[in-house]
C-alpha cells in the first residue's frame, strides 16, 4: 500500500510539474519607475525572488505548503530542521548535500535536482532565504 501511495505521488507530481516549466536564466523582471524623489525602484529582495521562483517555475509549492506536510515537508519544518542541524540547503538543492529532513521522501525530491542545479548559486540562495523566512 505504502509503495502505491509513493507511485502515485511521484506520478502526481511529475505530471504538475511538466505543465508549469520555464526556461531557467530568464532575466526577471524589476520595475524601475521613478518613486517621488526622481530615484528608482530598489530591485526584489532576496526573499521575495526566492518566494517567486519557489511558487514559479521552480515548482516547489506542489509539494512543499508553508504550515503542513504535502509530499514534502512543510516549509517550517525544513527551515527549523536546516537551522538547528545548521545544514546547508543550497548544497543540498544543489544535489550534493544529503537529506536532513526527511529521508524517506528523498527519491521523490532526486528527481527535482535538474530543476534546482539549473538554477543560479543567486536563485538558491533567495530560495533558502524564502524558507528561513518561515521560522517561528
Amino acid at each position: 500500500m505504502k509503495k502505491l501511495f509513493f507511485l502515485a505521488a511521484v506520478l502526481v507530481f511529475a505530471s504538475c510539474k511538466k505543465e508549469s516549466q520555464e526556461p531557467f536564466g530568464k532575466p526577471t523582471e524589476n520595475t524601475t519607475e521613478a518613486s517621488t524623489e526622481g530615484e528608482s525602484a530598489e530591485a526584489k529582495t532576496s526573499e521575495e525572488l526566492g518566494k517567486e521562483i519557489f511558487e514559479g517555475k521552480g515548482n516547489c509549492i506542489s509539494c512543499h505548503q508553508v504550515d503542513q506536510k504535502i509530499i514534502g515537508p512543510s516549509i517550517q519544518e525544513i527551515a527549523k530542521i536546516y537551522k538547528d542541524k545548521k545544514g546547508d540547503m543550497v548544497t543540498f538543492l544543489k544535489g550534493n548535500g544529503e537529506p536532513i529532513v526527511d529521508p524517506s521522501q528523498f527519491a521523490v525530491m532526486k528527481t527535482n535536482f535538474p530543476v534546482t542545479q539549473a538554477m543560479s548559486d543567486e536563485e538558491l540562495k533567495a530560495i533558502e532565504t524564502y524558507i528561513y523566512s518561515h521560522l517561528k
